[in-house]
């Protein structure tokens, strides 16, 4: 299956696991420490995170560590902010309209 950023940040366990990484590489172990899920599920969190380019092993002698790629998340931040100046321009537009609507509805009481 392929895998996509978006499916990364759907859970809410993978979330945590970026704004963990994303203070310091930790070993596969120590990302465990921080949660009360087992080892072979946050496995999986980090294989999915991996799949989805968010994160990368590197092995350094019996250990691997997981470090954190979090340009990929400028493609999560792209399509957010086209919506959000998509958005935002209606309500500017809202915004206009209800002013106009109520300055003629204050002249026509007038």
């Amino acid at each position: 299956m392929r895998r996509d950023v978006f499916q990364a940040i759907a859970d809410p366990t993978r979330r945590a696991i970026i704004a963990l990484l994303a203070t310091a590489p930790l070993n596969l172990n120590a990302v465990a420490d921080n949660f009360e899920i087992s080892r072979p599920a946050i496995s999986k969190h980090i294989k999915i995170l991996t799949e989805c380019g968010l994160v990368t092993i590197r092995q350094d002698g019996r250990e691997r560590y997981c470090l954190p790629n979090l340009k990929k998340l400028n493609e999560v931040h792209a399509w957010v902010e086209k919506y959000s100046k998509f958005w935002d321009s209606k309500l500017d537009a809202l915004e206009q309209f209800l002013n106009e609507s109520d300055s003629t509805k204050k002249h026509n009481k007038s």
